[in-house]
Formats: structure tokens, sequence, C-alpha cells
């Protein structure tokens, strides 16, 4: 990615990868849980049913379907849309108000406007910092291979 917009599409404010998010349309998440369930194939239930007498592990099947299901359906076009995951988060209103993209960019970073739990908000921390020394292109090649959940 070289473009500015292109970041901007991928990396939320907080410098979060949607691309990584189980909501994102699009993602890595969504589209995994698609190939899965596409090599499992339509009628893997009834396989399911029969493995589970030789390992009863395949008895959850039923469980990991329907959350399979719901990983496919990412809809989510990322925070700067409107749209997050995490309702108590301040920072996608916040940086229209300061007419900025990312929390670095702001004066006032880091701030107590964030809505963030004590974990959250260390990695925001980081995240901006980390944006700001390295710049975007340098940022996102750090980051983009890695787990959204650590």
């Amino acid at each position: 990615m070289e473009d500015y917009e292109d970041f901007l599409k991928i990396l939320g404010p907080c410098g979060l990868n949607c691309g990584k998010c189980l909501a994102f349309e699009g993602g890595d998440i969504q589209r995994t849980a698609e190939n899965l369930k596409h090599l499992l194939g339509d009628n893997f239930t009834a396989y399911a049913s029969r493995f589970s007498a030789m390992d009863p592990v395949f008895a959850n099947y039923p469980a990991f379907s329907e959350l399979l299901d719901h990983l496919t359906g990412g809809t989510c076009k990322g925070c700067r849309n409107g749209e997050c995951l995490f309702k108590a988060c301040q920072v996608k209103d916040c940086i229209k108000e300061k007419e900025v993209d990312f929390c670095f960019q702001c004066d006032q970073f880091p701030c107590d406007r964030h809505g963030f739990p004590e974990g959250l908000k260390n990695r925001w921390q980081k995240n901006n910092r980390m944006m700001k020394e390295l710049g975007l292109k340098v940022y996102y090649e750090h980051i983009k291979d890695e787990p959204r959940y650590p």
C-alpha cells in the first residue's frame, strides 16, 4: 500500500488494522471463514455427525457451523464510516471534530477522550506513537500480518 487514502480505509484512527477485524467486510477473517465453509462443503453436517462416533469433538460441529456462518457475514466498513463493534469508542467522533485522520496528528494526543479500557488504551497510545514515529507505510508493514486479537 502506498496511497494515503488506502491507509485510511484499512487503519482505524486508533491504529488498529480494520482488515483483521472479525466484522470487517472483505477482511481476512471473513475471507478465511468463507474459504473454510467452501472447503468443508455444503454437506459437512452429515459427515460431522458420523465423525462424532469416532471423535466426540465433531458433536460440537453445529455450534461451530453457526459461528462460521456468522464470521462469513462481515458487513462493517470501518469506524470512519460510522461503524464499530466497540460502542464505547470515542475516537471516531473526536477525530472528526479535531479534523485529523489519526490521533497522533492531534496536538492533544494522548488525551482522556477515547473510551477504552486500560489494555486497549495502552494499545491505542502505542499504535499512534508508532505511526507518528515510523510513518503509516512502515507502521502498516510492521502490523499487517499480526493478529488483531493478540
